[in-house]
């Protein structure tokens, strides 16, 4: 059943005509990583976590969804896909806190799979260690699915980080110049990167950043912490800059303050899509 619907789906374009998209987030279980605002297990409730995508995919503002097969499929089984973007996520195997989690295996979809699903491309977490000979094996695992995606002209989404262990725990290093590193390790992954898209977190001087790679750029929106406000105001100034595409947003917008997921999301849609909420 879930293989016929995959082939019955409505599907749209990757772009709007404005050439901006709006994804929501939701591969983090997948990796052990439940945790938002400082509750350990928000998200460890499936049917809580598919009644808040359907509500955030309902909203016209949203473009798609990236996640896990377990969560695309039930998605899709609710109707929810129909007419929307469906990015694979794709490797999961660094499971946080896991003595091996930058040995960040590729245990999700393939791009074999994206394609037979009709999925509009895959994702990858890349986060590199200078200390952890893991990462090498997950660079080599992400260059080869950028190839193969982009044979098939789907696109990767790649996720880059400069990461440490810090107390035993993996910690991404969020100022610009870690960031604009780990951009220009990624970019040069694959030997095709004409379908290569970068999801970059949303740091200091955005400007410098932005200007470390020609690749269309999407805007990640982390673990939330402190002032929603304050957040929405960090998306807000760096979307403003021509090399920003849009948003990919999970924790943030399915668990806001108060839990009004329609509001959060239609504030995000505001950001990404402007002229449409005129």
């Amino acid at each position: 059943m879930i293989a016929d619907r995959w082939a019955a789906r409505r599907r749209r374009p990757l772009l709007r005509e404005d050439g901006r998209m709006l994804l929501v987030a939701a591969d983090h279980p997948a990796r052990g990583a439940f945790g938002v605002r400082g509750d350990a297990s928000a998200m460890a409730d499936r049917v809580d976590l598919l009644r808040r995508l359907v509500t955030a995919l309902g909203c016209p503002g949203v473009d798609g969804v990236l996640g896990t097969a377990d969560v695309l499929d039930d998605l899709l089984l609710l109707g929810a896909l129909e007419g929307k973007i469906a990015i694979g996520s794709m490797n999961r195997g660094g499971l946080q806190g896991a003595s091996f989690e930058f040995d960040d295996r590729f245990t999700g979809y393939t791009p074999e799979l994206i394609a037979a699903r009709g999925l509009e491309g895959g994702k990858t977490l890349t986060r590199i260690c200078y200390d952890d000979p893991g990462t090498v094996a997950t660079l080599e695992a992400t260059g080869r699915v950028v190839t193969e995606l982009a044979q098939r002209r789907l696109i990767t989404m790649l996720e880059p980080f400069i990461s440490v262990q810090d107390g035993g725990r993996v910690r991404n290093l969020l100022d610009p110049d870690n960031t604009i590193l780990s951009i220009n390790i990624c970019a040069g992954l694959g030997a095709d990167s004409s379908h290569t898209w970068l999801k970059v977190p949303v740091v200091d001087q955005m400007d410098r950043v932005l200007s470390a790679t020609t690749l269309p750029t999407v805007l990640l929106g982390g673990d939330p912490q402190g002032d929603p406000e304050e957040t929405y105001d960090s998306w807000r100034a760096a979307l403003s800059m021509p090399a920003a595409r849009g948003l990919v947003v999970g924790r943030a917008l399915l668990y806001p303050p108060g839990g009004d997921v329609r509001a959060a999301v239609e504030t995000a849609a505001r950001m990404v899509h402007p002229e449409e909420a005129r």
